[in-house]
């Protein structure tokens, strides 16, 4: 069994919690900034340590004359915005127990998680989500005596309610929680069943803030600067949330993904925190753009992308040649450097979760000028449990532990780890306990992996992913699946094949960039994305992307039949969990029929083939025998020619 471990960099004070990184901030002479909120397009108005403090202050006041006593539960159900910020860091003022909620969920899945934790609050930003509250007592029994909406000055009106309260009482209530104390319980997204609530204890965040800091010191840096436009809800998140306050990064957030552009050319942030969606989308988008521009450049922007994998390798090995050198900064005036301006110009690393990014994307945003680094981690380990280092900078991988982290393989390559972000058991749900933890205490993370000899940490897939086909082959589906996503037609891939002769795919479009790719194909723009999944020329463009996933794989691995599905998978169909993960076993049950059409189709093209081999050999037995028959007369003939004339 491997094992590989990172001892703890820096040990923290038993007796502190989160709230403490705050007010270290707040106490320093120099009132850093902390925030900057955009108060109009491509204004941001700074907030600095001593004011957030205030707010914070003022508002836990509010809670505490609502009622909320210490280790109440408070749900937080909005955007990501300065105001959940604002929320999260009151509520552990208070003394309280913060619950995210993403704020697509339906009735049914935010009443379980307000229901299990026995949520006595919740904050939801808008009359919209606060009439989805509403019908969670449809669903669970509910423990709710306030519902606070934020875009209806639902801050404000707390912050009057508790006017009268005293400083030092919120002060009592403040350094009440330890390491050990509950911060927040957050409910993973599960692919299957009902979520499990993570208990995440203050120790948790503080913790692994401290050992980030230590481990990457360049991009947890004073200084720094980032926008956070990923759900807040995510633990990934709110692991930076705490770890920007701690190192001194000023954070902005952006809750709309459409305006992100913008936002990122006016706050201009020096690092992201990033899924490999955004990234792949930021390609597409330049792909297209260069499409548009005319042939010469199209050829421009592809010897860009070729060249920018030759030199981002090349670096990485400490050895670009001087003509290498001199491609680079040719194509950096031209294509890298406009697209680092469409970034901010100012942005230097990213780091991304959330599933795996294609290297080919590493190498290029590399050459951007960014380094991508990735990171591994679930809501079980508070994030992050191993991360890219910019001064080890490698493509491909998730790089070391974190320090205060222990992993080890298991005999059959599943994941096992535990450490300073790893939380000891489910909240109140003894079951999942016993299958999620070995008995020695470590997590099973549902992961296979592998560690190079640098002891860098790679992750081959998921265990409960694995395809066994009929014929008894094992088939991971994640590269694959990775592969057919960098179609820009392509928002999503799944590979199915269990118990079937075969592997193949289900593949859904991106609608957002459909109307340009239909375009390019020569198809209308306004094709429906129905007609479009039918469509040859479509359907053509495809499986160039589909032979590119099997040029990587076995025979009995590739993918021999694709079917593309007429509409999306989607959060509110039970398609994708929040963090946008494809739900196998709910895609597999609502398209259960092209499934069967697939291999149907093929046991009808097998049984045809049979029925004419059959057909084939019966008409050419048939020809033999007549052929036979014919070829004896004939010899009969020549036969009796033969004797009469010999007998003359």
């Amino acid at each position: 069994m491997k094992y590989v471990s990172a001892p703890e960099a820096l040990v923290s004070d038993p007796r502190q919690n989160i709230t403490d990184i705050l007010e270290r901030r707040a106490a320093d002479s120099s009132d850093p900034v902390l925030y900057k909120v955009q108060r109009s397009p491509g204004n941001w108005v700074p907030v600095r340590a001593t004011e957030f403090r205030r707010q914070v202050t003022d508002l836990a006041k509010g809670l505490i004359a609502s009622g909320i006593e210490a280790g109440d539960v408070v749900g937080i159900m909005s955007r990501t915005r300065y105001e959940w910020t604002l929320i999260d860091f009151a509520i552990w003022y208070a003394g309280a127990v913060s619950v995210p909620v993403y704020e697509t969920s339906s009735p049914a899945q935010a009443a379980w998680a307000l229901s299990h934790s026995e949520a006595k609050a919740v904050f939801v930003e808008n009359e919209k989500l606060a009439e989805v509250i509403s019908h969670c007592g449809e669903h669970e029994e509910m423990a709710l005596e306030h519902t606070w909406v934020i875009d209806d000055g639902a801050i404000d009106k707390l912050v009057a309610a508790g006017a009268d309260i005293e400083d030092d009482a919120v002060e009592a209530r403040r350094c009440n929680a330890n390491l050990d104390s509950i911060a927040s319980i957050i409910y993973t997204s599960g692919t299957t069943g009902k979520p499990k609530g993570c208990p995440l204890t203050h120790g948790n965040f503080v913790r692994l803030s401290a050992q980030v800091k230590v481990a990457e010191s360049n991009v947890a840096q004073y200084g720094n600067s980032t926008i956070i436009f990923l759900p807040l809800a995510h633990v990934l998140a709110r692991e930076v949330q705490i770890l920007a306050i701690d190192s001194g990064v000023v954070v902005g957030h952006s809750p709309d993904i459409k305006n992100l552009t913008s936002d990122l050319d006016s706050f201009k942030p020096t690092f992201l925190l990033v899924v490999p969606r955004v990234f792949e989308k930021i390609y597409e988008a330049s792909i297209r753009k260069a499409e548009k521009g005319g042939r010469v450049n199209k050829a421009l922007f592809t010897r860009a992308v070729t060249i920018a994998g030759v030199w981002s390798q090349a670096k990485i090995n400490g050895h670009v040649s001087v003509w290498l050198e001199a491609q680079y900064r040719f194509y950096d005036k031209l294509v890298y450097s406009k697209l680092r301006a469409a970034l901010g110009g100012r942005l230097k690393y990213a780091v991304s979760g959330g599933g795996a990014l294609a290297p080919r994307l590493g190498h290029f945003f590399h050459s951007v000028g960014v380094q991508v680094i990735e990171g591994y981690g679930m809501t079980e380990t508070c994030g992050s449990i191993s991360v890219g280092r910019t001064r080890q900078f490698e493509v491909g991988n998730v790089g070391p532990l974190l320090p205060g982290a222990e992993a080890r393989i298991a005999e059959d390559g599943e994941l096992e780890v535990r450490g300073v972000g790893v939380i000891p058991h489910y909240y109140k749900n003894p079951e999942e306990d016993a299958l999620a933890f070995t008995e020695d205490g470590w997590l099973r993370t549902g992961d296979l992996a592998e560690f190079d000899r640098k002891g860098f940490l790679k992750i081959v897939g998921r265990k409960k992913e694995i395809i066994v086909t009929a014929g008894g082959k094992n088939v991971i589906p994640g590269q694959a699946e990775d592969r057919l996503r960098t179609s820009a037609l392509v928002s999503n891939a799944m590979l199915v094949g269990d118990e079937k002769p075969f592997v193949s795919a289900l593949v859904t479009l991106d609608p957002d960039t459909l109307p340009d790719e239909l375009e390019h194909l020569g198809l209308p723009r306004d094709m429906s994305m129905k007609d479009a999944s039918t469509n040859p020329r479509v359907r053509d463009y495809i499986q160039k992307f589909v032979d590119d996933a099997n040029s990587f794989v076995s025979k009995a691995e590739a993918i021999r039949e694709f079917r593309i599905t007429s509409r999306q998978w989607t959060e509110e169909e039970g398609h994708l969990t929040p963090s946008q993960k494809v739900k196998r076993s709910e895609v597999l049950k609502d398209f259960s029929a092209l499934v069967e059409d697939i291999y149907q189709r093929t046991r009808e093209s097998v049984q045809e083939q049979k029925e004419n081999l059959q057909h084939y050999r019966a008409e050419t037995s048939e020809k033999y025998q007549a052929f036979k028959a014919e070829s004896a007369e004939k010899l009969q003939e020549l036969g009796e020619k033969i004797q009469k004339k010999n007998s003359n």
